[in-house]
Order: structure tokens, then sequence, then C-alpha cells
């Protein structure tokens, strides 16, 4: 099949995301955008992860060029509390790679520090490994200078908070419709379809090679006209529905922070996630343990708490969503390719809102290089994004079932599921892909590690350290080469805070964009 004239059905940030992707790459080709005036825009993914800054290089977008009008502000981590055991500390997940440069066994000398000396809060881990919580301590922010802050990389490093429905706007108003892209306001109703099933028009009016489905939960094109099954995730992330609230800011200098803040709560959790001109929060829990009354007060207690923020006097309104949490049986099928919430929904936390729609979009852009698209190229398309979408679909499921909390039947009935009955991970791959316990180290390409230790779930052990025959495997470092390297981390990160507090305040930084 050729793709020379392409449909998108849907806007919203999918929509226009997908729209700047395909004029950017391929303005040679038909670009169509259709929005139903009449359906609002859902908003999912006001964080985003360092991934997002890959799609943005891809299109050419710099920070200028959105920032100002979407309200964003920077992210360098994400904070989980809670979430080993109420009323635990909590603890971070930066973004990128952890600084192993001088560390004699790399991250497994944290946990020889956390041995010889117990009293060391499991919230070290992450400050011991990453520079970028030196700015995120003092609430600074900048580049990295001739090295003072480790191997921390901005672009590769950090992230953004943003308003969505604006930053489509954005996407909408500079890039797409400036560049070429065609914008129609209609409402698709039907579609005639061929005798091998692909559509042919929409509303008899509206024809293409390619339809791209951004409708969101709805999924018009895939599910209800093609009618490809939907596979449910509940079983594995069984938090469905979310209440979505905009708190205004108090104490902007305190509350505007630099990572996106999780906090556990009875039947799911809460985000924190401070854009620039407004706190985005909101709880997202499982109707099989709570409904809307019970999740609404027990939001009310936690913001009040948290925040010093009373809902109801402040007479503050609040959306709620019900989620569809899975994936379509196929994403490419026919001539339709569904990008967004129209695909499959992981639910939000590690804020992946916008992790598929960016990662789905850059392996389209690389199949529709080719001159015509085959069967081949559906089904390879199906497999990548089935499998990103799978990993990260475990990798969430991995922050509740290694909880230790057993303070509601939420919480015991996921910290009671074993791992290898999960339909999505075989027993064969528990050791690749998560090195959970098995090997002597998690993988620092992907955030279990973070995610891990701040559940006290380590790889190592003083047994498995005392037991000679595994010295192998820990590379035969003796004890006085480790109290050394970790001596010298220590010194070394008294030196990222040092670097830290002659920063600029991350809101300084943000005043000069936004004001």
């Amino acid at each position: 099949m050729r793709t020379d004239k392409i449909i998108i059905v849907g806007g919203g940030s999918a929509g226009w995301m997908t729209a700047t992707t395909l004029i950017r790459l391929f303005p040679n080709k038909k670009i169509t955008l259709i929005e139903s005036k009449n359906v609002p825009v859902v908003g999912v993914g006001e964080s985003t992860l360092a991934a997002f800054n890959d799609w943005l290089d891809l299109v050419g977008i710099k920070d200028e060029d959105f920032m100002k009008e979407s309200d964003a502000t920077y992210k360098l981590s994400i904070k989980f509390t809670d979430f080993y055991k109420k009323n635990s500390a909590g603890f971070h997940y930066p973004f990128g790679r952890p600084d192993e440069s001088t560390l004699a066994a790399g991250k497994n000398t944290w946990y020889f520090k956390k041995f010889r000396d117990p009293l060391v809060p499991y919230s070290d881990y992450a400050r011991f490994l990453y520079p970028s919580l030196a700015l995120v301590e003092h609430n600074t922010f900048g580049e990295n200078v001739n090295g003072e802050l480790g191997n921390f990389d901005l672009k590769k490093q950090s992230a953004y908070h943003f308003d969505a429905i604006k930053f489509g706007q954005v996407l909408k108003e500079k890039i797409c419709i400036p560049e070429g892209v065609k914008y129609i306001q209609d409402d698709i109703k039907d579609a005639l379809r061929d005798v091998r099933g692909n559509i042919v028009s929409l509303n008899n009016k509206y024809a293409a090679d390619l339809y791209i489905d951004c409708t969101g939960f709805q999924s018009i094109l895939l599910e209800k006209i093609l009618k490809v099954k939907f596979n449910s995730y509940n079983e594995l992330l069984p938090n469905d529905t979310a209440l979505v609230f905009q708190v205004p800011y108090t104490d902007k200098e305190k509350r505007l922070v630099a990572y996106t803040h999780c906090t556990a709560l009875g039947n799911g959790w809460a985000w924190n996630i401070p854009s620039w001109k407004r706190i985005g929060t909101g709880y997202v829990y499982s109707s099989k343990y709570t409904n809307e009354h019970n999740a609404y007060h027990e939001m009310k207690q936690h913001l009040w708490s948290t925040l010093g923020y009373d809902i109801e006097d402040q007479n503050l309104e609040y959306r709620k969503i019900n989620m569809k949490v899975g994936l379509h049986e196929e994403i490419f099928y026919k001539n339709v390719i569904a990008i967004g919430l129209s695909a499959g929904f992981i639910e939000p936390l590690e804020s992946n809102g916008l992790f598929t729609v960016h990662k789905f979009l850059i392996y389209l852009a690389r199949i529709l290089h080719s001159e015509e698209l085959n069967q081949f190229d559906k089904d390879g398309f199906n497999y990548k994004c089935k499998a990103e979408f799978d990993i990260f679909a475990e990798f969430v499921a991995l922050h509740y079932y290694l909880s230790q909390r057993d303070d509601t039947k939420y919480w015991r009935d996921l910290t009671n599921k074993s791992i290898k009955n999960l339909k999505l991970l075989p027993d064969a791959d528990i050791d690749n892909q998560l090195k959970l316990k098995i090997y002597n180290e998690y993988n620092s390409e992907h955030g279990i590690h973070c995610i891990g230790t701040g559940l006290r779930q380590l790889p190592i052990d003083p047994t498995h350290i005392k037991d000679k025959n595994n010295i192998s495997d820990l590379n035969d470092f003796t004890e006085k080469h480790l109290l050394a390297s970790i001596k010298g981390r220590d010194l070394q990160r008294q030196g990222w805070l040092q670097t830290a507090k002659t920063k600029p305040k991350l809101l300084d930084v943000l005043k000069k964009i936004h004001e």
C-alpha cells in the first residue's frame, strides 16, 4: 500500500504530535487532520520522560518553540512516597544513566555502603548515583559546565511538565497548519470499506491511503469500525479511574519543583505536577476497591495534608476519567494505525501518557520511508510497539508488586501477586528484563534499579557477599577498595551539592521563559 495521502482522525496531543511528525519528516505527503468540535480532549500526558527529547529533536522543536505557550516547566526526576509502606520515606527515580565512573563495583558500591552502615536511608541510593539530584535538592537548574556535575547531561536527563492541551494547540498553530497540514472540523460517523476490509473513505467524502486513529479511548477507526479486539491489562494493572484537579499555587517558590511527585494512597496513588500557572494533581485508583465518593474524600485529605489546600472550601471542580488500560490486538490493521489512547494505555504512573505516542511515532516514521508498505512492515510495527508497551506495563506493575504495603485490601491483593503468574512476563524473560534478585546487579538501562532499591528489593545482600563462591561475580574487589570508593563518591557528592547551590533557582530560570 502507498502512503501518499494520510488522514489523521482526532486532535489533542496525540493527533497534533502525529501531524507534526508527518509534516516535518514527510513534507511531500498530503496530510489532513479531522477533528470533532463536539468531543472534549482528554489532555493526558502533562508529565513527560527524558525520551520525549528524542521526539523533539527528530521534528526540530526547541524549548523556546513551545514552553511559554504550554505553561511548561523542567523536570529531572520522579519522586515516590509511601509506595514501600504507608508513611514511609520517599525515594527518587532520576532520568538518565547513573554516574558509575568512579565506583569500584558500579551501582553495587552503594549496597556495600548500606550494609556497612544500616542507618543510611534508602533515599541515599539515587543521591549517591545521580548528580542531578543535587539540583533537585537545591531547587536549582542549569547546564553541567566542565563536568562539575559528573555525567549529568541536561538534554538527556531532563523532561517537561506542561499543559498537554495547550501543547497540542502550539503544534497545531505554530507548525502543522503553517507548514501545510489541512485542518477539517467534522464528526466521523461512518466509513466505506473495500472487499479486503480497507477503509476507502470517511463520511463518504474524506479519502486517503492511510488513516491514523487519534480518537482517544473511543478508538473510532481501529476498534469501532475495524473491530480490532482490545486486550485489557486490568489483571496486571487494576487502576481504571482518575479524578483530575487543577490547584492554584499558594507558594510558588516552594511548590514549583523539578520533579513529578507520586504518593501511594489507600487504593491507588496521587500525582503532583507543577506546571507554570498551576499544579496538576489527581487520584488514580481502582474502582474494584473504592468508589468516586470515597476516592474524592481520600484525595481531599491528601491535598490538605500535602498542600494545605481545602478543595471544598475553594469550590474546586474536578474531572472523572474512566481509563481503558490495555492494548489493541493489532495497532496497524488494514490501512489504519492507532496512535495514543486509541492504540492503548498504561495507567499514568511513571509519566507514560505521551511515552507511547512519541515512541510509536518514531517507529511509524521509520516504516514510512518505504515507498510502499506490505504485511511485513505492519507486523514489524506491531511487534515493536507491543514489545515497548509490554515492557513498560510490567515495569509499572512492579511498583505495586514489590511494595510491602498491607494496610488495605487493594495493597494486600497487589503485593500477594506472583511475578511468575503475569501473562505478559514469561519466566524465561525475568532474568534478562528485570534482573530481580537473579544476578548481582540491576540493569542500568531501565529504572528498575531505582524502583527496586527504593522498595527495599536489593540485588545483593550480606549473605551473598560473604559467600566465597560469589567473589568472582563481584569483580574481586577488596573491602579496602570499596571503602575508598564510597568515601570518594561521598566527597564527590558534596562537590555536586556545592555546584548545584551556585546554579540559578529553578523559578528564576522559568521566569525568564514565561515573563
